[in-house]
């Protein structure tokens, strides 16, 4: 079923938009959320836990790309759930790591986190990855948005680790220079 009448669904209020968005997306988000939490258990609580927020949210919002819209709510729900917990040994330990990887570009994660939904930063990044080959944007979105390891990152690829690690540490440095163009001072 396409994205436009699973949001039908949604809007008409209908329970068969919680099993089509599962059919479609569940294995997406089942993915967003371990990669963030690294727990099987977690991942299905914050996946069923997106799918309400969804039916809660879809009206009055009418999401144009549903892929993005349920991932941001079940990769939002994961990063609340780590955050309760409060534990490093989640997620693999790689979220402590992306989140220094990325304090190279911004100067406070903090603040970027309290930004997170303003739209200047959202179109400078987007038009950040606009500019980035596939294979650049791919490496950058499965590292930096779906939380995966660089490794698994690299295997996707089929490129080295080390030039997985390379290629992510150029890419940081020119999201900071492209912020900085951009006005952008985090």
């Amino acid at each position: 079923m396409d994205d436009r009448r699973i949001v039908e669904l949604f809007l008409e209020r209908s329970e068969e938009a919680l099993l089509q968005i599962d059919i479609k997306y569940g294995r997406y988000c089942h993915r967003v959320a371990f990669n963030v939490l690294g727990n099987t258990e977690d991942s299905e609580e914050c996946v069923n836990d997106a799918y309400m927020r969804a039916w809660g949210s879809i009206p009055p919002n009418e999401p144009d790309s549903l892929s993005a819209y349920i991932g941001k709510i079940t990769r939002n729900i994961a990063l609340d759930k780590l955050r309760q917990k409060n534990s490093s040994k989640r997620g693999n330990g790689e979220v402590p790591v992306l989140l220094d990887e990325l304090a190279e570009c911004v100067s406070g994660v903090d603040e970027l986190e309290r930004r997170q939904d303003s739209e200047e930063i959202t179109d400078a990044l987007n038009g950040f990855l606009e500019m980035l080959s596939a294979t650049e944007r791919g490496v950058f979105m499965r590292r930096y948005w779906m939380m995966e390891p660089i490794a698994d990152v690299a295997e996707r690829y089929g490129i080295s680790v080390s030039k997985t690690t390379t290629m992510l540490f150029r890419l940081r440095g020119r999201l900071k220079k492209h912020f900085m163009k951009e006005g952008i001072s985090l």
